[in-house]
């Protein structure tokens, strides 16, 4: 059996028929006979064209329309034309009663048009919608990320701080503690050389005692003289003694100012990171609404276009837009 039906072209998401003449055992896709039209109702401009006489020719031999088809040649007034043609009237009665016919239906289809805009409208609220919703989303996660991160460096900050204190009230009870034992010692090393000296002074033989003054008194000044060398290394090793914790206090100072360098280097990195996502262009129709997408294919050369619609891309006006800007 012979059919008029349809024949699938185009691509994914987008495509167009051919209306041909073909062996109802073939394939969709396979041999034709003949083809007589393309129709297109995918994009924003519908397209129908077919040769009348041939879709007649083919009617009259006995060629079977699919339900498709049918409908199509149905809505442009070819069967009707048909059936007037067997009810016997002329050229000139087809041709007006074929005119009485489209006048009426123009009217419903106008009708049907505001319909139909009015849904296109309706369907850019809600995609329109739909993209402010993600990009506030995306927006308040981004934000919540960010007060965690600050969170968790102040945390650290306060940690380091307070651990650093601590290392600094150690090493100063330390210091502390060293130079109260230090003191100590020297003190009781004072009293011994204090009880030492009268014991001396008692063991002076006679013949000593019968000696002139002036080799006393020069005695005397050897014995003191012998003393304070005696104690000038201890208080020289003292003041090594205290200066030492005083260098070690340094050094710590200098490793907890290279620990807080460190610690400030990747809240610059991060300050960077978010200067450069806030620089970076929007160049997809998936950054912005559907209006914006549409006018910004609208306004631009399609050299310039070249990847601005990704496959991810799901709202259907702005893939209409796209496919229209194509076809120019």
């Amino acid at each position: 059996m012979i059919k008029l039906r349809l024949q699938r072209r185009g691509r994914k998401k987008r495509p167009y028929y051919h209306i041909v003449v073909a062996d109802s055992r073939s394939p969709r896709d396979g041999r034709i006979i003949e083809r007589l039209g393309r129709f297109d109702n995918v994009s924003e401009s519908t397209e129908l064209t077919y040769d009348e006489e041939r879709v007649i020719h083919w009617l009259k031999i006995g060629a079977q329309p699919s339900n498709t088809v049918r409908n199509i040649l149905q809505k442009e007034g070819v069967l009707y034309k048909m059936h007037l043609m067997r009810w016997g009237k002329n050229d000139e009665e087809i041709e007006a009663a074929l005119n009485e016919w489209k006048t009426e239906r123009e009217a419903k289809d106008g009708e049907k048009v505001i319909s139909r805009k009015v849904q296109q409208k309706e369907q850019l609220k809600s995609e329109e919608k739909e993209f402010k919703k993600q990009v506030e989303e995306k927006a308040a996660a981004a934000a919540k990320e960010l007060e965690k991160k600050k969170a968790e460096e102040a945390k650290a900050k306060e940690e380091a701080e307070a651990k650093a204190a601590a290392e600094k009230k150690e090493a100063a009870q330390q210091a502390a503690d060293e130079t109260k034992t230090k003191a100590k010692s020297e003190a009781e090393e004072k009293k011994e050389v204090k009880a030492e000296e009268p014991a001396a002074k008692t063991e002076v033989p006679a013949e000593e005692k019968a000696e002139p003054k002036k080799e006393k008194s020069a005695e005397t000044k050897s014995e003191k003289e012998q003393a304070e060398k005696q104690e000038e290394p201890e208080t020289k090793e003292e003041v090594k003694a205290e200066e030492a914790p005083a260098e070690e206090v340094k050094g710590e100072s200098k490793a907890e100012v290279k620990k807080e360098e460190e610690k400030e280097e990747p809240k610059a990195e991060v300050k960077k990171e978010e200067e450069k996502t806030e620089a970076a262009p929007s160049a997809l129709s998936t950054d912005m609404n559907a209006n914006e997408a549409i006018e910004h294919i609208k306004n631009t050369p399609i050299a310039e276009l070249k990847g601005f619609v990704p496959e991810g891309e799901d709202r259907v006006t702005v893939q209409r837009a796209w496919e229209a800007k194509q076809e120019e």
